[in-house]
């Protein structure tokens, strides 16, 4: 049991460790988009079953928005970057400059373009991060902006790119922009195959799950 216990463990550790290099790279390639300094909060990493995904962004029911995109390469899977309306409007305003229209929960083209580049832009640095990390080719497809119920937009996702694993890891992060933070999470769901192959290219032995 205590063996178990460590491999759980040292598996956290290096996927909490993915997460804390990928924030700092997905900082660093904000900054440079927008051309003002961002920071990141040291991120929440958590494993997570696929049927929990709704549950931590409010409910199956709760409207989102969504950047979801297909990673292919020797771990494939599939991504998601998804933010409360309320985060993504003030995304826009304190880091983007963009002043809401109105207060209506609704958005325009060029918030939705703005959203879709900084979601890209992050994916990005975090799959380029586990990568580097981990020596595994992965690259994205061009992502995809939704704004649906958290259920829906899974549900989608499940159907526009196959199966999905059982797993999903979770990264939530906050963004820093003065005294101002913005929410948001990332949910990594490797295909059934890609974890094992992500922790062997780690050294991690996988047998013990």
């Amino acid at each position: 049991m205590e063996v178990f216990k460590h491999f759980k463990e040292f598996k956290m550790d290096v996927l909490k460790e993915v997460g804390n290099i990928g924030a700092g790279n997905a900082a660093t390639a904000l900054s440079r988009l927008l051309d003002k300094p961002v920071d990141m909060a040291v991120p929440k990493v958590q494993l997570l079953s696929f049927e929990e995904i709704s549950e931590k962004v409010g409910g199956a029911e709760q409207v989102v928005i969504a950047i979801f995109l297909r990673v292919e390469g020797d771990a494939p899977g599939n991504l998601f970057f998804i933010l409360s309306p309320e985060a993504a409007k003030s995304l826009l305003k304190r880091l983007v400059g963009i002043p809401p229209e109105e207060d209506n929960g609704l958005f325009n083209e060029m918030e939705l373009s703005a959203l879709s580049e900084i979601g890209n832009i992050l994916a990005g640095s975090y799959l380029s991060s586990l990568a580097d990390f981990t020596q595994l080719s992965m690259s994205p497809t061009v992502p995809a902006l939704a704004m649906d119920m958290a259920g829906a937009i899974l549900s989608y996702g499940l159907l526009q790119f196959g199966q999905m694993g059982d797993d999903a890891l979770l990264i939530d992060t906050t963004f820093l922009e003065g005294d101002h933070e913005v929410e948001g999470q990332f949910f990594l769901i490797p295909d059934p195959d890609s974890f094992a192959k992500i922790f062997q290219s780690l050294g991690v032995p996988v047998d013990h799950d």
